[in-house]
């Protein structure tokens, strides 16, 4: 065989070759190019956030990391869950930041409604634990959930923002509950607030249910007293009983009287 018989063979061959290549469907080529650049462009981040995520409850859920901040995308049925995936997101090896646009898709519920679930179940969260030290109150708008007042330990706090999250209807929360201080004088104070309130024969049957006990607030030294009376002769008498307590260097009254205007605690 001649050099030029094996020379026109090899353009022969290189010419089939180059054909059955251009004649691929111009979407295959495109399907071929984008999975290189897929692998090339893979990002560890984004496998790690996404495998954080895999649980029933964020089935609906997307996520994405671009320059090292996750952008959550989707629905779930609790706001729970909403908080849940950002918090697990956040942990992802090389996310810095999150971007949470997850809407929150259960049921609606009415505001008064809402507010009025929250507020019972708030009275009786952490009965057994001295919730008497906790004044945590709650307001719903458009489905929006703020909590505020105070919370005698951060243990107390965090136990009414879960309680807040797991309920169906609330779409999102605003967190605005104050810790009062760790002070041993503190503490001191609110034992003997406890005695001299519960103690008079007068005021001692509102210590039967969990869930209205006059509560006891104490900030360094001041003491603010919350919740709802039968009446205004008790409001009075359980601050005169406050007062009496030594090492006090204040006492605000907040208690409402039941079947009057709602005051607010300034």
């Amino acid at each position: 065989m001649t050099w030029t018989m094996k020379i026109s063979r090899a353009v022969l061959l290189t010419a089939t070759i180059a054909g059955a290549l251009f004649s691929l469907p111009p979407t295959s080529l495109a399907a071929a190019q984008n999975s290189t650049a897929t692998a090339q462009t893979a990002n560890p981040a984004n496998e790690a956030a996404a495998a954080r995520l895999r649980n029933k409850q964020f089935r609906n859920v997307k996520v994405s990391v671009n320059q090292d901040i996750a952008t959550l995308a989707g629905s779930v049925s609790l706001y729970q869950y909403k908080a849940t995936a950002e918090k697990r997101v956040r942990k992802a090896h090389g996310v810095t930041a999150v971007r949470n646009l997850i809407e929150v898709a259960g049921p609606r519920v009415s505001d008064t409604q809402l507010q009025a679930k929250l507020a019972k179940e708030l009275s009786y969260d952490r009965a057994g634990y001295g919730n008497a030290f906790n004044a945590i109150t709650v307001s719903v708008d458009h489905d929006v959930v703020t909590v505020g007042g105070h919370a005698r330990t951060d243990v107390d706090k965090d136990s009414a923002l879960e309680l807040i999250a797991a309920t169906a209807g609330v779409k999102d929360v605003v967190g605005e509950i104050a810790v009062d201080p760790v002070s041993i004088m503190d503490d001191q104070i609110r034992r003997r607030l406890f005695r001299a309130v519960y103690g008079d024969s007068l005021l001692n049957h509102y210590a039967i249910d969990p869930a209205q006990p006059i509560r006891i607030s104490v900030q360094n030294g001041h003491a603010e007293l919350y919740g709802t009376v039968d009446s205004q002769g008790d409001k009075n008498l359980a601050f005169i009983r406050a007062n009496s307590v030594s090492g006090i260097f204040s006492v605000k009254n907040y208690l409402q009287v039941a079947g009057q205007p709602v005051e607010t605690a300034k």
